[in-house]
């Protein structure tokens, strides 16, 4: 069964298309395939802006930076005849949520805010914190994509890596939840409700319920935490706001969703379950990108014939006057050999996702020798995507 062909030329021409997102499981190229497309989106003549999360320290250096911020960088080092241009920058965490205190805080709010420690734990690490700021961040970029003096008209996303690839898009419902759940209605309730009034108000069993938290965390953590929450109720309503809008563009037609995997089992059911959640929600999914897709250039010369042929050579006489030895034609041979073994495994890990999923569009990375370390790397990555 043969899918139908991912051409992401046909996607980039579309200049309906104004945001793309990367997504997958954790650890299979999202990120240089990002900016792959990235890179060939500009040099055919599109305005670009690339959002990459936390990329090896190697991807900025092959993009011509020294390092990435959470500020767009111009990359001099594309081809730039065609029009385009190319801006990339890494998500910063905690800078994009202390951006957001100052926003939608006064500035005696914001100053109580930053400073608090439960706050500054809780932008540091707080599980799902990555993928919401992803989030807010792609909302800030597309605001400004929106508007009347936009810089580009194309945004490139590349998801966090999650271990699930699911995470991004469960982090709004998971901070709505934890701001609706019941331990933040109760460290809210002392500061609602306000000195000793608070006292006439809680019930036994609240008192008991404080009484323990402040035992299990702490008491100058458990008082950190409602003052972290009193000083944040303000901002809640609009932090649900803006994650639904942003969630709405991503059900938009303009966005375009790219599914990274590795021909591996577990990146190709991740990449099921997130087809299958795409296709649930609305949300347009463009095709799969497999990446690191083994092959050989002797398909004919099968696993089994390649380590027959390596124990001929073994048995061979070596031969004077020459420095190529029967053991040297061997250890290819038995390389070969490993490699075919690969290869068989790829094509039958894809070929279960494709009878699962016949109708989404593929196209296939190889293998690459070495890392990732130029735009010119990153340029033939681009040119496999749109074969």
């Amino acid at each position: 069964m043969t899918p139908p062909t991912l051409d992401i030329d046909v996607l980039l021409r579309d200049r309906s298309v104004r945001t793309i997102v990367c997504c997958g499981s954790g650890g299979v190229g999202k990120t240089t395939t990002a900016a792959a497309i990235a890179i060939r989106a500009a040099e055919q003549g599109r305005t670009v802006a690339v959002l990459t999360i936390d990329p090896a320290r190697r991807l900025a250096q092959a993009l011509g930076l020294e390092h990435l911020d959470n500020e767009p960088a111009p990359v001099d080092s594309i081809d730039s005849s065609a029009g385009g241009s190319l801006d990339a920058m890494m998500l910063d965490m905690k800078r994009t949520f202390d951006e957001l205190v100052l926003r939608h805080s006064t500035p005696d709010k914001a100053q109580q805010i930053l400073e608090n420690p439960f706050y500054q734990a809780v932008s540091s690490s707080f599980a799902g914190t990555q993928e919401y700021m992803a989030m807010e961040r792609l909302g800030q970029l597309h605001a400004e994509l929106a508007g009347g003096a936009a810089r580009w008209d194309l945004i490139v996303v590349d998801t966090p890596p999650s271990r699930s690839a699911l995470d991004f898009l469960d982090a709004p419902g998971r901070l709505g939840s934890f701001l609706d759940g019941k331990f933040i209605r109760l460290l809210m309730s002392p500061a609602k409700a306000g000195g000793r009034a608070y006292l006439k108000v809680m019930s036994v069993g609240v008192h008991t319920m404080t009484a323990v938290m402040s035992k299990v965390l702490g008491g100058q953590l458990l008082r950190d935490a409602q003052t972290f929450v009193a000083a944040l109720d303000s901002m809640f309503g609009g932090f649900r706001e803006r994650a639904d809008h942003t969630y709405a563009l991503l059900s938009d037609a303009s966005t375009a969703f790219v599914v990274v995997a590795t021909p591996e089992r577990d990146a190709l059911r991740e990449a099921s379950f997130f087809a299958g959640r795409l296709a649930s929600e609305g949300m347009p999914l463009a095709g799969l990108v497999v990446n690191r897709v083994e092959r050989t250039r002797l398909p004919s010369l099968r696993e089994g014939r390649a380590e027959a042929a390596a124990e001929e050579a073994d048995g061979l006489p070596e031969r004077t006057g020459t420095s190529w030895q029967p053991t040297d034609t061997a250890a290819l041979l038995r390389l070969h050999a490993e490699h075919a073994a690969q290869a068989v495994r790829h094509e039958a890990a894809i070929g279960r996702f494709t009878a699962s999923h016949p109708t989404i569009p593929q196209v296939l990375v190889a293998a690459a020798a070495e890392d990732v370390n130029d735009v010119g790397q990153l340029r033939e990555i681009g040119a496999q995507l749109a074969e």
